[in-house]
């Protein structure tokens, strides 16, 4: 039985990849690394900003101490919400229509990303979306990024604590996760959810691992969640 779903963000809700990749190789042009698109989408999607650039400086044969992390972390949060303040949050077609409908039902929502917390606040505040999710799992929140499992850990204690008693625990098998790219996949199907990929960022191809496929949110309902989550769990 689906009692919850965990959402990621950029890629699913809010359709901001090719601005994260603008701003990365913005970030990383200033301080004389390039990475190009190519790159990017085979590479680094799905990273959270600390394991992009982290990941981006291990390749290019160089050191990155603490310190300059945060300052990059913090540049390219700040040229997004200059972006960001001036021509506001892209949201995908059906993607709010979802949330929405899902908030009427039974089934518990939550996001799990490696957006800054700030960036997902003002997103759902934008459509008034925030009140929906019992659980927000940012950046911030974690040690290590997708593909590590410990966001959906995390979600999945978070909802336990606010539970009322004496409702049960909820448990991996009951959650459904959807996700865009590869390490998003990995690490809800490492913490034994069902996984729904949704093919914003990637072809069909490049996410198989995934228990269920959809092109993209328009037209989803929670009764059909239900189903694809019913058939993907009796296989």
């Amino acid at each position: 039985m689906l009692r919850a779903i965990f959402f990621d963000f950029n890629g699913i809700l809010v359709d901001d990849e090719s601005l994260h990749l603008e701003l990365f190789q913005r970030v990383l042009s200033e301080e004389g690394i390039s990475i190009s698109e190519d790159e990017y989408y085979k590479t680094y999607v799905g990273y959270d900003d600390n394991g992009c650039f982290s990941e981006v400086f291990r390749r290019a044969g160089r050191e990155l101490d603490p310190t300059l992390l945060v300052r990059l972390v913090a540049r390219k949060s700040s040229y997004y919400n200059e972006r960001i303040h001036h021509d506001g949050f892209s949201f995908f077609p059906g993607a709010i229509e979802l949330v929405k409908e899902a908030s009427g039902s039974s089934v518990a929502l939550a996001i799990v990303s490696g957006a800054l917390r700030q960036e997902i606040e003002d997103a759902l505040d934008q459509e008034s979306l925030r009140p929906f999710f019992k659980i927000i799992v940012a950046a911030e929140d974690v040690r290590t990024g997708k593909p590590d499992p410990e966001g959906y850990n995390k979600a999945i204690q978070g909802l336990n604590s606010l539970r009322p008693l004496p409702e049960r625990l909820f448990h991996p098998h009951e959650i459904l996760a959807i996700e865009d790219t590869p390490p998003g996949l990995e690490a809800a199907a490492a913490t034994g959810l069902v996984t729904l990929a949704v093919g914003h960022t990637f072809a069909a191809s490049a996410l198989q691992i995934a228990d269920v496929l959809t092109d993209d949110l328009v037209g989803m309902t929670v009764d059909r969640l239900q189903r694809e989550f019913a058939e993907a769990s009796a296989r």
